[in-house]
C-alpha cells in the first residue's frame, strides 16, 4: 500500500500532515491527518471524530500538536466514513451515510461493499502506522460518534490498544436515535440480535472487558446527552460487570471542540503512560 502527501506544516516543531490513499476495506479514496512531533516516534494515539467531521477537525481544532511536541508519539486522524460514493440514501442527512460511518463494518445492500470502517481503522489504518511511520504501538480515542468507535475497538481489540479514552461518547447506540437510524442503514432492521457487538454497553453486559481503567469526560451542559449519549447507562454496566471507568461529568461544558481542548491534556497522558 502506498500513501500520497497532500500538504504538510511545520508547528511545534513537528508536522502536521495530510495524506490519502487507496483503501481495500472501503474500495474508496481514504485521507488522513497526523501530527509527528520532531524526534524519533515510537508510539502512535488514533483519534476518531463524529458526526459530519472529516480528518482535518480535530487536527486543526483540539491543540494537540502542543501537547504532544516533546513525546515520542504522533497522532493519527482518519476520516469518518468513504467518500465520493452515491449509495442510497448517503447523502440525505448528517448521522447517516457521508460523514457517518459509525465504525462498524456494514453489511446492507451497497453499504457492506465500502462502509467497512471497523476493518480500516482495526487493520488497514495500524498496517499503515507500522508500514509507513515505523509504529507498533497504539492506544485509540475519540468524540461522539468517535468516542463510541473507540470504545467498541478498544473493547473488542485490548490487545491491539494499550489504552481508551472518550469525550462525549455515544455509549449505548442501539438505545438512542443516532445509533438505532445507523444499524437499522449499515446492518439492517431484520437483524436488530447483531447490532449489541457494535455497542460498547451492550459489549459490556457480554463480559467484554478491558483489563485497564477507561477514561471519559462528559459535558453536563451537552445537548445530547439524555437522548443520545446515555453515558450513565454505560457507567452502570461497568460497575455491575467490572470493568474499570474513570467517568468525569464536567459542570457547564457542552458538547463542543472547546469542552475537548479543555481536558485533552489528562487524556493524552492516560495513553503517553500505557505505551
Amino acid at each position: 500500500m502506498s500513501i500520497s502527501l497532500i500538504k504538510s506544516h511545520k508547528n511545534f516543531d513537528g508536522l502536521t500532515s495530510f495524506y490519502q490513499h487507496e483503501s481495500s476495506a472501503t474500495k474508496t479514496t481514504m485521507r488522513f491527518s497526523t501530527f509527528i512531533p520532531e524526534g524519533e516516534i515510537k508510539n502512535a494515539i488514533i483519534w476518531l471524530s463524529g458526526l459530519t467531521c472529516t480528518e482535518e477537525n480535530f487536527i486543526s481544532k483540539s491543540g494537540i500538536q502542543a501537547i504532544l511536541k516533546d513525546s515520542d508519539t504522533m497522532i493519527i486522524c482518519p476520516d469518518t466514513s468513504p467518500r465520493g460514493l452515491q449509495l442510497a440514501g448517503e447523502h440525505d442527512s448528517y448521522d447517516f451515510g457521508s460523514g457517518a460511518g459509525f465504525y462498524l463494518n456494514a453489511t446492507t445492500d451497497g453499504y457492506r461493499d465500502h462502509y467497512n470502517m471497523y476493518d480500516y481503522i482495526v487493520s488497514e489504518l495500524t498496517d499503515i502506522l507500522k508500514t509507513e511511520f515505523s509504529v507498533a504501538n497504539y492506544s485509540i480515542m475519540g468524540h461522539s460518534m468517535g468516542g463510541h468507535g473507540a470504545l467498541v475497538l478498544g473493547l473488542k481489540n485490548p490487545q491491539l490498544f494499550k489504552s481508551v479514552s472518550a469525550f462525549s461518547p455515544i455509549v449505548n447506540p442501539t438505545q438512542c436515535p443516532w445509533g438505532q437510524k445507523a444499524f437499522a442503514g449499515y446492518l439492517g432492521s431484520e437483524n436488530e440480535a447483531n447490532w449489541s457487538s457494535y455497542d460498547a454497553t451492550e459489549i459490556i453486559k457480554a463480559g467484554g472487558a478491558r483489563g485497564d481503567a477507561i477514561l471519559i469526560d462528559q459535558g453536563l451542559d451537552d445537548e445530547f446527552l439524555q437522548e443520545q449519549l446515555l453515558t450513565q447507562n454505560f457507567s452502570e454496566a461497568c460497575e455491575k460487570h467490572g470493568q474499570k471507568i474513570e467517568l468525569n461529568y464536567r459542570e457547564g461544558y457542552d458538547h463542543s471542540y472547546y469542552f475537548i481542548a479543555t481536558f485533552l491534556k489528562e487524556h493524552i497522558e492516560l495513553h503517553l503512560k500505557s505505551f
